[in-house]
């Protein structure tokens, strides 16, 4: 029953809120990385080589620093001493240790995969500071190096760098990015180029994931490419699951925090422009249990930088439960936007049992009561709660002495 029951709300769900085609561009040659927010469908755009190192500033345990691999910056251990700094030679790169970015998960940087036991620095437990131990050599597309250590950590990155014009090291600069700086962002970025502190990336709530540029392993050939593709917000879960038909049910996947579960391979080179595999289907789980669903659909390559996909709200098939052998139900959408609630219940049998749909606020509090009917049959009935105020509900469907309560969220 519980099976009919998901199809039918699957079915209902379809009819009453499609799904919606999106389009995003990351500009001609990536050039942009696009931030986007399902809930909204809102974009925000940040030019992809306006920053050259990342630092997380989370909280103040907070120890990350990123490199923007996805414009070919290429990051090495040159040496593990502090003292070495002045004396590093461009002449040893043969002997450098390369490092990249984890594409699984945000905050394990390529400067924290130095040799310290922070990746780029030691803990004083005299200070309690992280003190930098390792230099590390940046080398840009166009040939440039600049060498860099990251000196200390409390509350904030303290940093110095230098640039090799050939001959010797120049510019040496030092800086410190505060933690402080832009708290609403998981992260800080710096222009090492341009000697600035810059913005590229929105609010941590106000995205999902981000169509971008990123560093991966591809084996084979056993080797670091740079893939276009999406990585997801730390904040949410994503499964993927093979869907031909089109239909699928988000309480039976398998929900990963690996960043690149959506990642690139959603589409193929096929000699002359790509393929995109619309059978393969992401759902974003947030925190309080909101689940999309989307699907690639086209992808038009760097002339453009277009990708086009679907998307809609599942979130209104969760949670579909008995509440007898003989009875189950279901509601959607969930969070509603209109506050019009459809419930969806099924009874396999007639029985005498009376079943009653209540509604009660966060204190407790009955807010609606309605009696339905008893007899065999699958039903839908509409439920107008726009007198009440948004907020967190928990709907109450009662089959004689069982009930089954879910929570209902009205925006």
């Amino acid at each position: 029953m519980k099976k009919l029951l998901l199809s039918a709300i699957l079915l209902a769900t379809t009819l009453l809120s499609a799904q919606e085609t999106v389009t995003i561009s990351m500009g001609t040659g990536y050039e942009n990385d696009v931030y986007f927010n399902l809930s909204d469908q809102t974009e925000n755009t940040y030019e992809a080589a306006s920053w050259d190192i990342a630092f997380l500033r989370e909280n103040a345990q907070s120890i990350g620093i990123r490199v923007n691999d996805g414009i070919g910056i290429q990051v090495f251990e040159a040496a593990n001493n502090a003292s070495d700094f002045d004396a590093i030679d461009v002449s040893n790169e043969a002997n450098w240790t390369p490092l990249f970015n984890d594409d699984t998960n945000w905050d394990n940087g390529a400067f924290m995969q130095g040799s310290a036991t922070y990746g780029w620095g030691e803990y004083n437990p005299v200070s309690h500071h992280v003190e930098g131990t390792i230099v590390f050599v940046l080398k840009y597309t166009d040939g440039t190096y600049i060498k860099f250590i990251n000196e200390d950590y409390f509350g904030g990155y303290t940093f110095k760098y230098a640039t090799w014009n050939g001959t010797d090291w120049v510019n040496e600069t030092t800086e410190t990015v505060s933690n402080a700086n832009n708290p609403e962002t998981r992260y800080n970025y710096y222009s090492l180029q341009n000697n600035e502190e810059v913005i590229a990336e929105p609010a941590v709530d106000a995205w999902d994931f981000v169509f971008t540029k990123y560093n991966t392993y591809l084996d084979p050939p056993g080797a670091n490419y740079i893939v276009t593709g999406a990585l997801h917000n730390p904040g949410v879960t994503v499964a993927q699951n093979e869907e031909p038909s089109g239909e699928g049910d988000p309480n039976a996947q398998e929900y990963s925090e690996e960043i690149n579960t959506i990642g690139y391979d959603w589409k193929s080179f096929n000699g002359t422009g790509y393929d995109v595999n619309s059978d393969m289907a992401y759902y974003i789980k947030h925190s309080e249990n909101t689940i999309y669903r989307v699907t690639f659909t086209n992808f038009e390559g760097s002339s453009t930088g277009n990708i086009t996909f679907d998307m809609e709200d599942v979130s209104d098939i969760l949670g579909i439960e008995n509440v007898t052998n003989e009875v189950s139900f279901g509601m959607y959408p969930n969070p509603s936007q209109n506050k019009k609630v459809n419930i969806v219940y099924d009874i396999n049998t007639f029985n005498t049992a009376e079943n009653k749909i209540e509604i009660y606020d966060s204190n407790g509090r009955n807010v609606f009561s309605t009696y339905v009917s008893q007899s065999e049959g699958f039903y839908n009935k509409q439920l107008d709660l726009t007198p009440l105020q948004n907020g967190i509900y928990f709907v109450a469907f009662t089959n004689g002495d069982n009930r089954t309560t879910k929570k209902l969220i009205l925006n």
